[in-house]
């Protein structure tokens, strides 16, 4: 199983639909015209530009709505979080904070006044 995402006029993500295979035929090109609206395939699979089962990754993200299809990266970018100091990743195509996340099992959250995660 496919899925597509169907693109506003900013190449904002609107839907997000299971679909055709594409094989030998162009299903975006088909979605497209059948609504009206640019639409382009998504991976379920791919996070970060990693596929999760070991195949091939695709667009760097899977596609939620509100996320932005990059048509110069080819990926599909989720909204900024609402902190100045994250950055895009230009490999994943992920925001991410100016500090690494810890790894010692707890859970934290972000502060952006001291850029750093707290303990939640």
């Amino acid at each position: 199983m496919a899925h597509y995402a169907f693109l506003n006029e900013k190449n904002i993500v609107t839907e997000v639909i299971a679909g055709k295979d594409e094989g030998n035929f162009n299903w975006e090109q088909q979605y497209s015209y059948l609504r009206g609206q640019l639409c382009k395939r998504t991976s379920f699979n791919t996070i970060g530009g990693v596929h999760t089962k070991g195949g091939t990754p695709f667009r760097k993200n899977f596609a939620g709505i509100g996320y932005t299809y990059d048509e110069k990266r080819d990926a599909f970018i989720a909204p900024k979080p609402n902190y100045s100091s994250w950055i895009l990743n230009e490999n994943t195509c992920q925001w991410e904070a100016p500090v690494s996340y810890p790894q010692d099992g707890n859970i934290y959250g972000w502060n952006e006044s001291t850029l750093t995660w707290d303990i939640a």
